[in-house]
């Protein structure tokens, strides 16, 4: 292996894990928002889990798409990811303002149903880069596994941040939560 081949091995490094990092930064703001709202440890283990996962899931299957479907579909998963948090927070934010309706809420964060739609929101945009990680990386399993590693970590960190955070809030905190999320949504729309 010759120096060009060094330097290409460390460029995908560097390029795979500013990927990572910044596709992880969707399940940290997620989980900051999520965590305000209140989270038992247990929760943020499971959710965290399913973040990872679907991090290294949709890149595969990003992979196995192809490059015109990913082109074709590149923008629309942005806007898909962008809707999902503005509804979740939107509806936190609406459920932070009603009194004594607590158990009828529709959409809770504990419920398998619940972290799947949190998992795939924050996930479904590392679908559009898996279809152009085929181009480049030689490495599918170790890119994907960096994908799903960093989301499943900075989802853990921004999780217990927004618990943290949350103590000191009290009322507030679903509503705060709720609008990081509105917020964060927006700007994947626009």
């Amino acid at each position: 292996m010759g120096l060009g081949g060094i330097y290409e091995g460390w460029g995908q490094l560097v390029t795979v894990t500013i990927m990572a990092v910044a596709l992880g930064m969707d399940a940290f703001s997620l989980g900051v928002g999520i965590g305000m709202k209140g989270i038992r440890l247990l929760h943020v283990l499971q959710l965290s889990l399913l973040i990872a996962f679907f991090h290294v899931l949709m890149p595969l299957l990003g992979l196995f798409t192809g490059s015109y479907v990913g082109h074709l579909l590149g923008q629309v998963t942005t806007y898909a990811a962008g809707g999902l948090l503005v509804l979740l927070g939107g509806h936190m934010v609406f459920n932070s303002f009603r009194q004594g309706e607590g158990s009828s809420r529709q959409m809770d964060h504990r419920s398998v149903w619940g972290m799947l739609l949190i998992s795939l929101s924050v996930s479904v945009d590392s679908f559009s880069v898996g279809v152009s990680l085929g181009m480049f990386v030689n490495s599918i399993i170790l890119t994907v596994l960096a994908f799903g590693l960093c989301g499943g970590m900075m989802s853990i960190t921004g999780l217990l941040l927004g618990r943290r955070v949350s103590r000191g809030l009290g009322d507030y905190g679903e509503a705060l939560g709720g609008a990081i999320l509105l917020a964060f949504g927006l700007l994947f729309i626009f």
